[in-house]
This record gives C-alpha cells, structure tokens and sequence, in this order.
C-alpha cells in the first residue's frame, strides 16, 4: 500500500480480524493536516456506508484527529520532523476500531493530569486525551504507550 494514501480494503497489522463487508485500511502519515484529514474523510465515509448517524462520526473523527494530533506533538517531541506514525481502521456495522502508533518513547496514561481539576485549568495537556476517552467505548495503550487503540461501538437504535 503506498505511504499516506488511505486504503479501505486491507489492513493486516493488529485489532480484530475484519469481518465480511467491513472496510478496513492501513496508512503512514506525516505532520500534515491534509493527509491527517485524508485518513480522518475514509474512516468517517467508511462509518456513513455502514449506516452510523451524524453524532457518531462526529465524535470517532474528533478522537481520531486529536489522536494523530497527539502522537505528532508528544509522542514525536524531539524526533525529526520527517518521523512518521501509523494509522489503521476497521469499521463495520457494528464498531469502529482504530489504532495510532508513533514512534516515540511512549508514556503512561495514568501519569496525565485530569485537565477538568481545578490546579490543572490551566495546563495545557490532558485535553486531547480527554476527548478522547469521552467520545469513544473503548480507550487502551499498548506497546510502551506509544499506541494509541480505541473502539467506538455503533448506539443501538
């Protein structure tokens, strides 16, 4: 599959086997937005062949940007500006899953600040996380915290 191109058919590498009609891909990125908003514009067509509402892929394309955003910002800090990360999806009609890996020295979740306190207000991390936790079912790092998995499961109804 070519580097930063989106590729709705096949992901081999990691997360749950893809069931049948399920769209699946695998990309690397670099820091640019418009191949951020590339991988973010698949999953969430993806998720609008497979009938999630509006609400829905709102909140899996918020957790996704603030998840590249994330591993570019703190997980890159003080790699070269060339480093790349790795995205990849499954969606079907049931779940999205997605993983976010960089190449970083990763870090525990558990040592973020909760950014609602009132001592960290005004700290400027922990935010993305948060969003992240909030909006989708299912949240864990893996590796050396440097990936990033997260499923949102479709709402019933």
């Amino acid at each position: 599959m070519p580097a930063n191109k989106p590729n709705t058919t096949d992901a081999t590498n990691g997360g749950p086997a893809p069931s049948p009609g399920a769209d699946a891909g695998a990309v690397t990125l670099g820091n640019d937005p418009t191949l951020s908003e590339a991988v973010q514009n698949a999953v969430v067509e993806a998720m609008d062949r497979h009938g999630y509402g509006k609400a829905s892929r709102f909140a899996v394309r918020l957790a996704l940007a603030e998840a590249i955003a994330n591993a570019f910002h703190h997980g890159h800090r003080g790699l070269p500006a060339g480093t790349t990360i790795g995205v990849e999806y499954r969606v079907n009609g049931s779940t999205v899953w997605i993983a976010v890996e960089d190449q970083g020295p990763g870090f525990d979740p558990a040592k973020v600040p909760d950014p609602t306190l009132d001592e960290n207000l005004e700290q400027p991390s922990g935010r993305g996380l948060m969003l992240i936790r909030a909006y989708m079912t299912r949240v864990a790092h893996a590796g050396r915290g440097n990936r990033l998995e997260m499923a949102y499961d479709k709402p019933a109804g």
